[in-house]
């Protein structure tokens, strides 16, 4: 896809927004938690019993019709479930539904994109809404692609599917659906989960889910364009990083690319990428920790090993971060909570799905305007949410 197809997509099919950080995520309603398709409901009254210390949100309350326990004044709907038609449309909603993003639709809608991760039949759907929030089309925009985990939204308003296998790619796609996806082969063969864009230093930076993944630097040759540029993997001792080029991208599971530099820095499990104003923010599963890079310089900024009191972070995985700077962190597994870090250390929980086993927060992302959280609790059975309330960032139109 080059800069002037990209141009086009942008305005044809997408307004231009002012998604502040470049992550995985960003809308426009008009303050209406009930409006559109769906299941509405409201918020029961904030539990007495909670031991979550009180914070800019408030405490969790009880569960409430949809199995979701938000704090006092939010209200949450169903957008979608695995399996069913999506409301409002002829669409049926794709199996394990992952990472997702926001972008601002023209009229002043807005579109959700969610990945799935289901074996041999991926790919990506989307969700669009009117500007009062009214569900009006759902639809394919990638298929024939295989376990589709996370991926990442870019500056010029596509999104980056993610494949979670040895061999897996990156697709680049229309969030409409009026542009073909692309394949971006440059960007590397193996177990990819996110990606996150640093437009300043015009870079990109990709995750990956293996126990002794690496994390990668992809540098393309004329930016924004993706069909060429240089691969590279954070190397080297602590006080030493270096990026390093990766031999041979398209190596795969024959020649795994996390193997080609001899002293490549290893992540358990890389997860989740978000950035914001110069700071990108990791995830790793495995130790449940949260990462900031700066440059080729990578620090631990929550670790739930010396996480003091509640709540404990478990099975660390999607991340987004709203306007403010404020991070959101999905959990795989544990208490199935997206949890906000925010600033002077604040982990304060602001939303949990209750009743589901053996499933996983994906794809939080918030509207353009940042007064509504969706995500997905992936199996049983997959299912899309909407959050919709006073974040602390959100700017009601």
């Amino acid at each position: 896809m080059d800069r002037r197809r990209v141009l086009r997509l942008m305005g044809v099919g997408l307004a231009s927004s002012a998604m502040a950080p470049w992550l995985v995520a960003c809308s426009s309603d008009d303050g209406d938690p009930s409006a559109g398709g769906g299941t509405t409901t409201s918020t029961a009254p904030a539990s007495t019993t909670t031991t979550t210390p009180p914070g800019p949100v408030g405490p969790l309350g009880e569960p409430d019709a949809n199995g979701l326990r938000v704090p006092d004044g939010f209200t949450s709907r169903v957008i979608a479930t695995s399996g069913e038609v999506v409301e409002g449309t002829g669409y049926t909603w794709h199996g394990n539904p992952d990472g997702g993003a926001t972008y601002a639709a023209a009229g002043g809608g807005w579109i959700y994109v969610s990945n799935s991760e289901e074996l041999d039949t991926g790919g990506v759907s989307m969700v669009r809404f009117d500007a009062d929030g009214t569900v009006v089309e759902a639809a394919r925009i990638l298929d024939g692609t295989d376990v589709n985990c996370a991926g990442g939204a870019t500056p010029w308003d596509t999104w980056l599917s993610c494949e979670e296998v040895p061999d897996g790619r990156v697709w680049e796609c229309d969030p409409t659906g009026g542009e073909d996806p692309v394949v971006r082969p440059a960007l590397g063969r193996f177990k990819h989960e996110a990606v996150a864009v640093d437009p300043a230093a015009e870079v990109l930076y990709l995750s990956e889910d293996e126990p002794d993944g690496a994390l990668y630097r992809f540098t393309p040759d004329s930016w924004p364009d993706l069909t060429a540029g240089t691969l590279a993997v954070l190397a080297g001792p602590e006080g030493e990083r270096r990026w390093a080029d990766v031999t041979d991208p398209d190596g795969g599971a024959a020649n795994p690319t996390r193997n080609q530099v001899e002293d490549v820095v290893r992540f358990a499990g890389g997860e989740g990428l978000a950035h914001f104003e110069g700071t990108t923010y990791l995830t790793t599963k495995i130790d449940n920790r949260v990462w900031a890079l700066d440059g080729q310089d990578v620090t631990v900024v929550y670790d739930a090993a010396t996480q003091e009191g509640e709540p404990v972070l478990t099975g660390v995985d999607n991340i987004t971060v709203d306007a403010g700077g404020d991070r959101y962190v999905a959990e795989d597994g544990g208490d199935m909570q997206v949890v906000r870090l925010g600033p002077d250390g604040l982990v304060e929980p602001v939303v949990q799905v209750v009743g589901v086993e053996g499933s996983e927060i994906t794809g939080p992302a918030f509207s353009p305007d940042g007064t509504r959280l969706y995500f997905s609790s992936q199996r049983s059975p997959g299912r899309t949410y909407e959050v919709t309330g006073p974040f602390p960032h959100g700017q009601p139109g």
